[in-house]
């Protein structure tokens, strides 16, 4: 899926700080897998972000997909905005680890309000490359 990426020197919106084009991008393209869980987990709230569906079921781990997935995460992305990533604690999830836990908020606008996702997202490795697995969720409503 092309994406969109506007201006190169735009700030990310994983909230790191760096240029979208040396941050998520590469591995949202596909060009450069994330090393990290964090990483990972960055690149994926911008996929929500941009809409970047076929990312959202590529790094999810294959045993948690459904044929649903595509559908239902194109509805959520067209519906929601997001409006902001905070990482609260990792655990492992390094290059050299095989699994890792990343704890963050993600706050987002949809129909029905604004809300702050809270959640501590498993990831693992797959093949290599980091996946997500799940996660603990919370929705709180603001």
């Amino acid at each position: 899926m092309p994406i969109d990426t506007q201006d190169m020197d735009t700030r990310c919106p994983c909230g790191s700080g760096k240029p979208f084009s040396f941050c998520c991008e590469p591995a949202i393209s596909g060009r450069k897998p994330a090393a990290t869980a964090e990483a990972l987990m960055r690149s994926r709230y911008t996929a929500f972000v941009l809409g970047a569906v076929d990312y959202l079921i590529n790094t999810t781990a294959a045993r948690k997909r459904s044929p649903l997935d595509a559908e239902l995460l194109s509805e959520q992305t067209q519906v929601t905005t997001w409006t902001g990533l905070e990482i609260i604690d990792t655990e492992a999830g390094s290059a050299l680890d095989q699994q890792g836990v990343v704890e963050f908020k993600a706050s987002f606008d949809s129909p029905e309000g604004s809300a702050i996702l809270h959640e501590r997202s498993r990831f693992e490795r797959e093949q290599g490359l980091w996946v997500y697995t799940d996660g603990d969720v919370e929705l709180l409503h603001t």
